[in-house]
C-alpha cells in the first residue's frame, strides 16, 4: 500500500529554512537591526569627528585663533541661539527657493538638450564655460547688477546647482536603456508617449543624481552670495564675527550650515527612495 505522505510532494516536501512563525520574527528583526545601525554609524562618524577636532584644538595643531575647541563652539551657540536660528531660517530659504529655480531651470535645459542633437551642440559648450568661470568672482557684479539682498544671493546659488541638474538630465534621457527602447518601438508608442511612459521615468534615477550633487551646491551658493550681498542669513554671520575675531561663533555658524546641509541631503534621498521605489529593488546592493 503506498503511503500517501510519500506520494504527494507537497506533504513530503520540507519546509525551506527559517519558515515558519520565527522566520517572520526574525525578518523584522533583522530589519530593526540595519535600521538601527544606519542611525548610529552617522552618530558615530560624527564622534569621531569630534573627537578628532578635539584633539587638534588641544595640542594646539592649529593656532586657537583659526578653529577653537568643540566646547568654545558649543558656548558661543548657547549664547545667542534666537539670532543664530534666525539667520539659519534665512539662510535655509535662500538655499531652497536657489535649489528649487536651479532645479527647475536644469530639468527644462537638460530637456532641450536631449530632445535635439543640434541644440545639444550649439549650447553645450556655452554651459561648459559657464560653470567653469569661478561664481566668486561673479559676486561684485551681481552686486552691481542686481543691489543688495536676496536677488544676487539666489543668483548664485542658482549659476552654483544648474549646471550637474542639467548634465545629469540630458545623460538620462540619452541612455535609456536599450530593452526599453526596443519594447516602446515595438508598441508604435508617439514621441511623447514613449518619453512620458520610459524614457523619463528611466531618467529619474540620474537626474535624482544631480540634484543630489546640486543640494550641497546650494548652500556653498548661499554663503558665498551673503559674504557677498548678505543682509542676514549664516554667511553674514561667519564674515561679521571672524572679522572681529569671534572666531568661535563663526564656527558656529559653519557648523549650521554643515547641518542644514546634511539634513536637506538627507531630505532628498528620502523623496528619492519615495518616488523611485523600483530602483532599489532592481539594483544590487553592496
Amino acid at each position: 500500500m503506498t503511503d500517501v505522505r510519500s506520494a504527494d510532494p507537497a506533504v513530503t516536501a520540507p519546509p525551506p529554512p527559517g519558515a515558519g512563525p520565527q522566520a517572520g520574527r526574525g525578518g523584522r528583526g533583522a530589519g530593526v537591526r540595519a535600521g538601527a545601525g544606519a542611525a548610529l554609524l552617522p552618530v558615530a562618524g560624527l564622534l569621531v569627528a569630534l573627537a578628532a577636532w578635539w584633539l587638534v584644538a588641544r595640542l594646539e595643531l592649529v593656532h586657537p585663533a583659526a578653529l577653537p575647541p568643540p566646547g568654545d563652539v558649543l558656548t558661543a551657540f548657547v549664547d545667542k541661539p534666537a539670532r543664530m536660528l534666525e539667520h539659519t531660517w534665512d539662510t535655509l530659504l535662500e538655499i531652497l527657493v536657489g535649489f528649487a529655480l536651479s532645479a527647475a531651470a536644469g530639468v527644462l535645459i537638460g530637456l532641450s538638450l536631449a530632445s535635439s542633437r543640434m541644440v545639444e551642440r550649439m549650447f553645450t559648450p556655452l554651459l561648459v564655460a559657464i560653470n567653469a568661470v569661478p561664481k566668486i568672482t561673479l559676486g561684485p557684479l551681481l552686486v552691481v547688477a542686481l543691489g543688495w539682498g536676496q536677488k544676487p544671493i539666489l543668483t548664485m546659488v542658482f549659476l552654483l546647482c544648474f549646471f550637474p541638474i542639467v548634465l545629469s538630465t540630458a545623460t538620462g534621457l540619452t541612455t535609456t536603456p536599450s530593452d526599453l527602447a526596443e519594447l516602446v518601438r515595438s508598441w508604435n508608442a508617439s514621441r511623447w508617449q514613449a518619453f512620458r511612459k520610459v524614457r523619463f521615468p528611466a531618467a529619474l534615477p540620474q537626474i535624482f543624481v544631480g540634484l543630489k550633487v546640486a543640494m550641497p551646491l546650494a548652500a556653498i551658493g548661499a554663503v558665498i552670495g551673503e559674504f557677498q550681498a548678505g543682509e542676514s542669513g549664516l554667511g553674514y554671520v561667519i564674515l561679521q564675527y571672524a572679522g572681529v575675531g569671534d572666531t568661535a561663533t563663526a564656527w558656529a555658524a559653519i557648523m549650521l550650515v554643515a547641518l542644514v546641509s546634511i539634513l536637506l541631503y538627507a531630505a532628498l534621498v528620502l523623496v528619492e527612495r519615495i518616488s523611485l521605489p523600483w530602483v532599489r529593488e532592481t539594483t544590487s546592493s553592496r
